[in-house]
């Protein structure tokens, strides 16, 4: 007896739909080429000025580092399979992919709260960003130790990755998502607990420790920021009313900051949070809705990876200065190539 193929859903078809790739394609190549610019352009700055080191420059691009990380090891791998590309791996090296999908999504989390830890601290102690200009040459060895520390425990916590993962085939389906891995299988890759209780446990453990509580202390961090530049903004007025009040300099520069860091902070709650909501309803859940909540989480978590580059080039004197440069350029080259069409 003839078998009849299963129709799509509504949202298997808007999986499949050009617009939907298009647009998703256009968000990874936008992350891509937004992070690489920013390692880049902040990073040269760094070598070439390494005895004045600026901390937040240092933060900067290990934020975007990581998240271009994120990019090209999982959302560029999506829009090939997206554009009908079919991979599957052997079991070792999913285990190896599945680890390292959970390794740099979560320190990519850290990385960007990090951000946000590190200029409440400096306004706490109303001092300029800069390093190193009587000390030891290269950046505080503070912070390479909290950058080595987000890296290395973010490692650790991947581990059970490297081992509870197997391959699957084209019928494989997955039935535990993890916003700091996957929302979808890849490369036929697929979570493979002991148990149903063990993934459960495994995906709450990471929804608390790499979702919520970042989210939470990111919220902390921007409001006490916000508070600490009224708090300097009130002994500013102060200052010029008495000429023996305390002077608080710098405050115009980390107010500017503060705006572009609680910018990158609302986005990232934004897209974490699309995320976080459709994963746990599908770990949880399983309602009509999952399907499309899942389609919502796979825009959300590449949205802050690819506008935050956008967002820092508001902010950032240098970032801005090389993109006028490109800009200034590309305008002089269309007027040439239009004022030489002319004379022909």
């Amino acid at each position: 007896m003839a078998t009849t193929a299963k129709p799509l859903t509504v949202s298997q078809r808007a999986l499949s739909s050009p617009l939907y790739i298009a647009f998703y394609m256009f968000l990874v190549l936008l992350g891509n080429v937004g992070n690489s610019l920013v390692i880049g352009v902040v990073g040269e700055g760094l070598l070439r000025e390494p005895g004045v080191a600026r901390s937040s420059d240092i933060i900067l691009v290990n934020m975007a580092l990581s998240n271009l990380m994120v990019s090209l090891t999982r959302n560029s791998l999506l829009v090939i399979s997206d554009m009908g590309v079919q991979v599957f791996l052997n079991r070792n090296w999913c285990r190896f992919m599945m680890g390292l999908w959970v390794w740099v999504r979560s320190a990519n989390v850290w990385s960007t709260f990090f951000l946000s830890a590190f200029h409440f601290q400096t306004l706490r102690r109303v001092a300029p960003p800069v390093s190193n200009v009587h000390g030891h040459p290269g950046p505080p060895r503070s912070l390479i130790f909290g950058l080595c520390l987000i890296w290395s425990l973010n490692m650790i916590y991947s581990i059970p990755a490297f081992i509870f993962s197997k391959n699957g085939d084209t019928n494989s389906t997955e039935s535990l998502m993890l916003v700091s891995s996957t929302t979808r299988p890849l490369l036929g890759c697929i979570w493979d607990f002991p148990s149903a209780y063990s993934g459960l446990a495994f995906a709450t453990s990471s929804m608390i420790l790499h979702e919520s509580i970042p989210i939470c202390l990111m919220s902390i961090t921007n409001m006490g920021s916000l508070l600490a530049l009224y708090a300097h903004g009130q002994a500013r007025r102060a200052a010029k009313k008495s000429p023996d009040a305390p002077v608080v300099s710098r405050i115009p520069a980390e107010r500017r900051a503060a705006k572009v860091i609680l910018a990158l902070n609302i986005l990232f709650i934004l897209s974490w949070g699309t995320s976080i909501i459709s994963v746990n309803y599908f770990n949880y859940n399983r309602g009509s809705s999952t399907e499309w909540l899942l389609i919502v989480a796979r825009i959300g978590n590449i949205t802050f990876i690819a506008l935050s580059p956008i967002v820092l080039a508001v902010g950032h004197r240098r970032l801005r200065a090389f993109l006028a440069s490109i800009l200034t350029r590309l305008i002089a080259l269309c007027h040439h190539l239009w004022t030489c069409k002319l004379h022909k």
